[in-house]
């Protein structure tokens, strides 16, 4: 609103709604700007319809592993901590909210908080995060349990941009500056479907309100170039080995001779 009150007059729709639908700028920001002018409206009783606009949906490339972790290697202890948390999928908001009560470390579990966009939900940590988070607990001396343990979203996303140049600096590698901090909660989706073929598992673990909104990580899968494409295959030769396997990521293909073959991308 404050924007629109310097460029137009706010009493007169007709000129702010041909500014805004004129601006150059995406769907979804002209839209936040109709959603403040409709308020702006109702609380002056001004007569007007506000126009409806489909927000785009553009392609997402979604980054390398490897890419990923050559950002995070350049970050320091703490913001390798937050950008891993990334990796699992949480969204800005959903780091900052995180408190001590939240994490069950002797368990290998964090509790993520709901927010506007998302449902709560409770994800296993790798030992490497978990053994990161632990660190970081205590060299900060964090003891009260609601104490929130991360900064708020908007300087998360500055220190990403920060990290992403000193690693664009020091691989050399243009493709890192492309790398938005969101593309890690992308890469989890896919990564999850891809290794699960599971919806409603990938859906639980990204927060997802609506299953349309999963859906949308089933095309990226099917669509994705830049993922590797090599496999390690295991046999199992009784149901302990087929049950192991199968909790460690692997993917049953056929039987051959009795056997059980297994795969998993490397």
């Amino acid at each position: 609103m404050k924007t629109l009150r310097k460029l137009v007059d706010l009493n007169k729709p007709i000129e702010v709604e041909r500014f805004i639908l004129e601006n150059d700028c995406k769907n979804k920001t002209r839209n936040n700007y109709l959603i403040a002018y409709q308020h702006y409206c109702e609380a002056n009783g001004i007569d007007w319809v506000k126009p409806f606009l489909r927000n785009e949906r553009y392609p997402i490339k979604v980054p390398t592993e490897e890419r990923i972790n050559m950002v995070i290697s350049s970050a320091t202890p703490k913001y390798s901590t937050i950008f891993h948390l990334s990796k699992m999928g949480l969204r800005p908001d959903e780091i900052s909210k995180v408190i001590l009560r939240d994490l069950d470390l002797d368990r290998g579990e964090i509790s993520v908080r709901t927010s506007k966009l998302g449902l709560e939900r409770t994800l296993k940590l790798k030992t490497e995060i978990r053994d990161l988070l632990r660190d970081y607990v205590c060299k900060n001396r964090i003891e009260k349990i609601d104490e929130r343990l991360f900064p708020e979203p908007k300087t998360i996303r500055n220190r990403w941009r920060f990290y992403r140049k000193r690693a664009y600096q020091k691989f050399h590698d243009p493709e890192l500056l492309k790398i938005r901090l969101y593309d890690l909660r992308h890469w989890f989706g896919t990564i999850t479907y891809l290794k699960t073929r599971d919806l409603f598992f990938t859906k639980y673990s990204m927060g997802h309100r609506n299953i349309e909104s999963t859906l949308h990580y089933l095309h990226i899968a099917k669509g994705i170039l830049n993922y590797n494409e090599e496999y390690s295959v295991q046999v199992a030769k009784d149901l302990k080995e087929f049950i192991k396997l199968i909790e460690a990521g692997f993917e049953y293909i056929t039987d051959f001779d009795g056997w059980k073959i297994l795969r998993k991308r490397k």
